[in-house]
């Protein structure tokens, strides 16, 4: 999403975004989390039911309402859903996130979708539906061009089920969850990470997940569309002091993604994925809370893809997970300089660095009517992203003819909840993202 004030949009518009992000995120397990505020010594439960707008190149003025509970039935599960539309697009969405299963400790169940019909879609896609003529890249490789692409009007629906588990060990091991305390949105109590022991500390989470997409794209000569019904396991190993906004620590998710051609599936695909972080604290300074160096290292590999050929030489993919799965480049997550999901191949490998300067000046702390925010801290970030998809995975395909982009952003906690806008510049443009977490 582009070009969307940051106030308006993230706070009203809140549970569009979380759709959008658990569309989308990466790793699919996260630490189960119970925050609780200085601030806010009296647990209560959340409601918000807000109308929103935004507007974006691609899709246009939209109006929308959006609306969530938290802690109604559990203390960490979220109820929401929203619903918006404008001149061309429409879309309604809504779930069920960290539902605990009865009876359990440690079960965790979301359930989680949207439909919609979205106005001048685009898709760096087209490889497997016809043979490339051999003089040109296939679409979305590292040495495609950006215009390369497919658009148009078309629908785009999902839809998620996720079950998780947290290990009985380290950080969780007499509980499913972490308390987290804190002031000024600082965490004040016992971090949940220390030495690399994952058997002593850190919270180890399990996730299987059965995800769903299909879109359509209407041209005037025909409609194109694709359908994945696919099945991720993972495991994820977070070490670091605070999951929401780490400032020492690592942590680490390896997992396994396969579509078995099912139903009406396009084809028979896998996918390994392995990403990292690790955080550096440079401690507080006389303008900022908090000084810290994030570091990301992403790569991953799909085994079945393959190649092709007619009789000219012409290429055609097969066995692959589409354009927006797999080992893909380019969005709100990464390389932010770059259109979403412009690249995709056979392999992939992807670094970013990024500073986070959490400021001790709150410019609305004092602000009576936007108190219902709870806005703790606001942050000031730079980074810088490198990365390569290739058709083999070796250290000559990877490692050359890297992809750079930098930006800047501005991040707040809102309670409990990081909110973003990046701005990132490529050698192919720029792009505003406004989104919900850390990108790592």
């Amino acid at each position: 999403m582009k070009q969307l004030p940051l106030f308006f949009v993230s706070l009203c518009a809140l549970l569009f975004l979380i759709l959008n992000v658990t569309a989308h995120a990466a790793p699919a397990a996260n630490v189960k989390t119970s925050v609780n505020r200085a601030e806010s010594p009296d647990r209560v439960k959340e409601s918000l039911v807000l109308p929103y707008l935004f507007s974006s190149e691609s899709m246009g003025l939209n109006f929308g309402v959006g609306g969530m509970l938290n802690g109604y039935y559990q203390d960490q599960m979220t109820i929401g859903g929203t619903v918006f539309g404008g001149d061309v697009s429409n879309a309604a969405g809504g779930g069920v996130w960290n539902f605990l299963l009865p009876s359990t400790e440690r079960f965790y169940l979301s359930v989680y979708g949207m439909m919609g019909y979205y106005p001048k879609q685009r898709a760096y896609a087209g490889g497997a539906r016809e043979f490339i003529p051999v003089s040109m890249p296939l679409p979305g490789s590292n040495n495609s061009d950006n215009t390369q692409y497919l658009e148009a009007d078309g629908s785009s629906n999902w839809f998620d089920i996720k079950l998780e588990y947290a290990l009985p060990i380290g950080a969780m091991a007499d509980k499913g969850l972490v308390e987290y305390q804190l002031k000024n949105g600082l965490l004040i109590s016992e971090p949940s990470g220390g030495d690399w022991n994952p058997l002593k500390h850190g919270a180890t989470v399990v996730v299987l997940r059965q995800f769903n997409r299909y879109q359509s794209f209407e041209f005037e000569e025909g409609e194109l569309d694709g359908t994945i019904h696919a099945i991720e396991l993972g495991i994820l190993h977070d070490n670091t002091d605070f999951s929401i906004n780490p400032s020492t620590g690592s942590s680490q998710y390896l997992s396994v993604s396969h579509d078995a051609a099912w139903l009406d599936s396009d084809n028979e695909w896998t996918f390994i994925n392995l990403d990292m972080s690790k955080y550096f604290s440079f401690g507080e300074s006389e303008y900022a809370h908090q000084r810290v160096l994030a570091l990301n290292f992403w790569t991953g590999y799909s085994p079945s893809w393959d190649v092709e050929y007619d009789g000219l030489g012409g290429q055609r993919v097969i066995n692959n997970a589409p354009y927006n799965e797999g080992a893909t480049l380019g969005g709100f997550y990464r390389m932010r300089g770059y259109d979403q999901n412009r690249f995709h191949d056979k392999a992939a490998i992807y670094g970013s660095a990024e500073y986070r300067y959490t400021l001790k000046y709150n410019p609305i702390e004092d602000v009576n009517w936007l108190k219902f925010l709870k806005i703790d801290w606001f942050q000031l970030v730079g980074f810088v992203e490198a990365g390569r998809v290739g058709a083999e995975y070796s250290a000559s395909e990877l490692l050359t003819d890297l992809k750079y982009d930098a930006g800047f952003s501005l991040r707040f906690l809102a309670a409990g909840l990081v909110v973003r806008t990046d701005i990132a510049v490529s050698d192919e443009g720029s792009n505003t993202w406004v989104m919900v977490d850390h990108p790592f």
